[in-house]
């Protein structure tokens, strides 16, 4: 399948990935389409000239209308209350007759291993613990996919990318170093727990290089760069940025009751926890991760970015 053009349907397509994705199989010439909801900011899409369906995966009509005549299918759209819609996703793949897709990417976390045996790899039973209700809902989702390969024979590639960093990031690891390079933080946390990074633009190149790849349905890869404790993570947006770190570093016991009292604030006023100090992020970075991605560069050919460079390109964009 390397150098053959197909035509490919994209859920998630607006998001931090999706952008970075669909600018690199633009790159290699596929035709695409892509799933947008109503309220989505299409104006890249438009712009790309890729070809757009309004709808929603809780939609199954959008999705046959997206996937007629697609080759391949890439399910990047995801939600805090997530797994609800991904039943309608893979059940319309399998099933629908409309669609013949010989591949379906999903987009995974490597978290769903949780408190796994370390150094974590594809190959590690997932541990007995997910820290948060994001990650939980995700791993269900893997249990669905995953059965429906083995009793549907749907074509299946699970992807496990890492923490994801890059420019532009709206979400909670953007926010993260946004806050640390501004000196927005009056303390830090948890620095002693480890945790795996990865630039943007390995995730979607390992995507793209699954989907392009021959003989691999079945196949997990983790996406992944580097182990970081948040200390040093924190000295490196200090380094690149020029500001200093917050003198005060919280213990953990004080950081864990410092997400309940902020959790419960934002439940009294309807607003997301001030610093992201909510009993789910704290938890999960807490979890203290170690995770091998080198299976990912070995098979899918990628070479990882520094997550120093990645920082880099996260503390330039919000300058601007």
């Amino acid at each position: 399948m390397e150098g053959e053009i197909m035509k490919i349907f994209i859920t998630g397509s607006t998001g931090f990935i999706g952008t970075c994705l669909v600018q690199r199989l633009l790159q290699a010439e596929h035709e695409i389409s892509c799933l947008a909801r109503k309220t989505s900011n299409t104006q890249f899409l438009k712009d790309s000239g890729v070809d757009i369906y309004i709808g929603d995966v809780t939609d199954k009509y959008s999705l046959q209308k997206g996937m007629e005549g697609c080759d391949w299918l890439v399910h990047l759209a995801s939600s805090f209350i997530f797994w609800f819609p991904n039943n309608k996703v893979f059940h319309d793949v399998n099933v629908t007759g409309t669609c013949n897709v010989s591949k379906v990417i999903y987009i995974s976390t490597a978290a769903v291993y949780g408190n796994a045996e370390k150094p974590t790899t594809e190959e590690t039973p997932v541990g007995t613990k997910r820290a948060s209700k994001y990650v939980r809902t995700k791993y269900e989702g893997d249990l669905i996919a995953w059965d429906l390969y083995e009793k549907k024979n749907l074509p299946l590639v699970i992807i496990y990318p890492s923490a994801v960093i890059g420019a532009n990031d709206p979400k909670a690891c953007g926010r993260y170093i946004n806050n640390y390079s501004k000196g927005r933080m009056p303390a830090q946390v948890l620095t002693r727990f480890s945790f795996p990074f990865v630039h943007v633009k390995d995730v979607a190149e390992a995507i793209v290089n699954a989907l392009e790849k021959e003989n691999n349905i079945g196949e997990k890869y983790i996406v992944s760069a580097e182990n970081l404790t948040f200390g040093e993570l924190n000295q490196m947006i200090s380094e690149i940025s020029g500001m200093k770190l917050p003198l005060i570093n919280l213990p953990t016991w004080m950081t864990v009751m410092t997400s309940y009292l902020m959790t419960g604030i934002s439940n009294l006023i309807r607003k997301p926890p001030i610093w992201d100090m909510s009993i789910d992020q704290i938890s999960l970075m807490k979890q203290d991760f170690l995770i091998d991605g080198s299976k990912t560069e070995r098979e899918l050919g990628i070479t990882y970015t520094p997550i120093r460079d990645a920082l880099k390109e996260a503390i330039e964009s919000f300058k601007e």
